[in-house]
């Protein structure tokens, strides 16, 4: 698409069918809507005027929200671009050379340094790229949208809070696409709330102060419910016949070694009472895996699957843990379109899909499991060519 002028912006996006008609008019509305909320909460006029004054809606902010990797990308796509060899060895060089400062953040808050270093392997690449762009245009965008408004409300608001606090200066409010920000990309409301200055100069600095922003990361999962001394997840080897209507359950590591799953290398299961959820992310085809309670709490840092499958499996990896037993698959990646056709399919034939929003969810798969079995497929949730042939649908998503 043809870049649009900063004064045209607003139609260039109606016109691309990214920024709905309703949106685009009343963005200015929106702003000022948000700037007497802000003045409500105590955020002082001048600080508004500051920061909303003269915004734009950005058109590559919508186009890479809509775009995002853990949508469209296969999850053997996803895990080759993060958990590589370059980054493995970089974290492994990193979790010894701050060993001791990580030692001292397990100790405080139970989380061990592995999980540090891969967060911030994915976030920021180790800190090499924190992002360059406007956060309070970023999230103002967003927050007038129609897919996630009230939920970026609330992180523009927070990102009037942490200028009209001193806590940050509004040059520093510059980050990732989606208004993250520093090291660990925390989202302005994050930043409020968990950020710790941990060196004890005054100052929450989460860009150039590893101690503050490692030990704020820590607090962050904490406060999510990190237990300490246990493990995201593991690989695991299901056994001939396994019925996959069991995926997505939850029961004791005790239960599922009972039903026959073993250990990657073809062990046995420990016998604990831990509850553990099973998860098939590419099918039948591809790694099956057993995750536990902080698999979970990754996943309110990033709601994504792939991401936090992402953080455990390096975090294994810079520990000496060996690649996946069973590689996923080499897929061609869906397109939103593709998998809203599904959605629609699927919804036409009495299987409830929930929303049509190009996005594979919880509703989505348990809907595409119970197709697949009435189509006498393998049933095991995943989009595969013979379910969409089935469905009548192509890649093209017709």
């Amino acid at each position: 698409m043809t870049a649009c002028k900063a004064r045209q912006i607003v139609a260039c996006l109606f016109l691309a069918g990214l920024f709905p008609a309703s949106a685009a008019a009343g963005f200015g509305e929106c702003i000022g809507e948000i700037r007497s909320e802000a003045i409500s909460r105590g955020i002082e006029a001048a600080t508004a005027d500051q920061l909303l004054a003269d915004l734009a809606p950005s058109e590559r902010v919508i186009e890479l929200d809509r775009r995002q990797p853990e949508f469209t990308a296969t999850l053997n796509d996803y895990l080759t671009a993060r958990v590589n060899d370059a980054r493995i060895d970089r974290g492994r060089a990193l979790l010894d050379e701050h060993a001791e400062l990580l030692q001292g953040i397990r100790r405080d808050y139970g989380v061990p340094g592995r999980y540090l270093i891969a967060f911030w392997g994915l976030e920021t690449n180790f800190g090499s790229y924190t992002g360059r762009m406007p956060t309070v245009q970023s999230l103002a965008t967003l927050a007038c949208d129609r897919r996630r408004g009230e939920f970026f409300r609330e992180q523009l608001l927070a990102a009037l809070h942490l200028v009209d606090e001193r806590i940050l200066e509004p040059e520093q409010l510059r980050g990732s696409w989606a208004g993250a920000l520093g090291n660990f990309q925390f989202l302005p409301s994050v930043y409020r709330d968990h950020a710790v200055d941990a060196d004890g100069d005054g100052r929450k600095d989460l860009w150039d102060s590893l101690p503050d922003a490692a030990v704020s990361a820590a607090a962050f999962l904490r406060a999510r419910g990190w237990e300490p001394g246990e493990r995201w997840g593991r690989e695991v080897q299901l056994p001939d016949g396994f019925d996959y209507a069991l995926a997505e359950r939850k029961q004791s590591l005790r239960a599922w070694r009972d039903a026959g799953l073993r250990t990657a290398d073809g062990g046995p299961l420990p016998v604990a009472d831990l509850a553990a959820r099973l998860l098939i992310p590419a099918g039948a085809d591809g790694p099956a895996f057993l995750v536990y309670n902080n698999f979970d709490v990754i996943m309110r840092w990033n709601p994504s699957r792939f991401y936090a499958l992402s953080v455990g499996l390096l975090a294994d990896r810079l520990i000496g843990a060996p690649p996946l037993s069973n590689p996923p698959p080499v897929e061609e990646p869906l397109r939103i379109e593709t998998v809203s056709a599904l959605q629609e399919a699927l919804n036409r034939r009495g299987f409830d899909a929930g929303a049509v929003d190009g996005r594979i969810g919880t509703n989505t798969r348990r809907a595409l499991r119970a197709f697949q079995a009435d189509a006498g497929l393998v049933d095991d949730g995943h989009p595969d060519t013979d379910t969409l042939e089935e469905l009548g649908i192509n890649q093209s998503g017709r």
